[in-house]
């Protein structure tokens, strides 16, 4: 039981989740807001798009903490005891088979998903492997690998429409700064194993000011959705969201110790999450269709 718990804790099961949910809600709510619920819910293609994204995410947790192992030990203790009742070759087994069952559920959808997720799985390892240690790249290139797996259910409706970037570009810049946080919370072991952050190589203070900058430029997007979009009650989200920037902003003037970075990576995680849910308000009346 304990080794199941290490092993969902390292693949981060409930990231997984999360993000299983979000393809769904995005699918049916923006992607294909024309098509019946159920068509869209029991589409084999979907399912297929939705699994193997989830195993080449959790692949490339495991090949994040292969890497990281020496680095979390400082930084996240208690976490890594967890993490290591799995052996690494354990792991490593993992991985390969996770990335493999990733890349045969994309064959049966089409080569072109196949070449696709085969990019994205080796986009995640060279990340893990060498990205991540450099300045700045690190930081983009996570945030991008996180909005990736959204690119596979567009490609397939073949929906490009300007409201789904602009949701995709408000979700970028949330992740951007939940990496640079990130950064700030785990500047201890990043100096020990001399990775080149932000906050390494140019100091707290410089990342707290690109923080406040990314916070500011985040209100673009969210000004858009709500001036120039059809989003239902999800505005409200939005609104909540302005308010938990301003939040987390203030506490960022504030926060000197690793507990306030951990508060601060907790509330755009939250504003994240929470935008997962928030999607069923962009058409209510669909939702109560279906439930009544």
């Amino acid at each position: 039981m304990l080794k199941f718990f290490s092993l969902f804790s390292v693949v981060r099961g409930y990231n997984i989740l999360v993000i299983i949910l979000a393809q769904y809600l995005t699918s049916v709510y923006i992607l294909a807001p024309n098509l019946p619920v159920g068509k869209v819910l029991f589409d084999v293609n979907v399912l297929l798009l939705v699994l193997a994204s989830a195993a080449a995410i959790a692949a490339g947790y495991i090949i994040n903490s292969f890497y990281d192992s020496e680095k979390d030990l400082i930084n996240r203790p208690n976490k890594t005891v967890l993490d290591r009742l799995v052996s690494q070759n354990t792991k490593l087994s993992g991985y390969f088979i996770l990335n493999f069952l990733s890349l045969v559920f994309a064959s049966s959808v089409s080569f072109r998903t196949v070449l696709f997720f085969s990019l994205y799985i080796f986009a995640i390892w060279l990340y893990s492997h060498k990205l991540k240690k450099f300045l700045f790249i690190g930081n983009i290139t996570a945030a991008i690998l996180a909005v990736i797996p959204f690119f596979a259910v567009f490609i397939y409706y073949q929906n490009f429409s300007d409201v789904i970037f602009v949701h995709a570009t408000f979700l970028f810049l949330l992740i951007s700064m939940k990496e640079l946080t990130k950064d700030l919370e785990n500047i201890k072991g990043d100096l020990a194993q001399d990775y080149k952050t932000i906050p390494v190589v140019y100091g707290v203070s410089l990342a707290k000011i690109m923080l406040w900058l990314l916070s500011a430029v985040t209100l673009v997007p969210i000004v858009l959705l709500l001036k120039n979009f059809s989003i239902g009650y999800m505005n409200y989200y939005f609104y909540g969201s302005i308010v938990a920037l301003v939040v987390f902003d203030l506490i960022l003037l504030k926060s000197n110790k690793r507990l306030h970075y951990l508060i601060l990576h907790n509330i755009l995680k939250f504003i994240i999450v929470s935008g997962v849910f928030s999607i069923v308000l962009i058409n209510v009346n669909l939702v109560l269709s279906r439930v009544f």
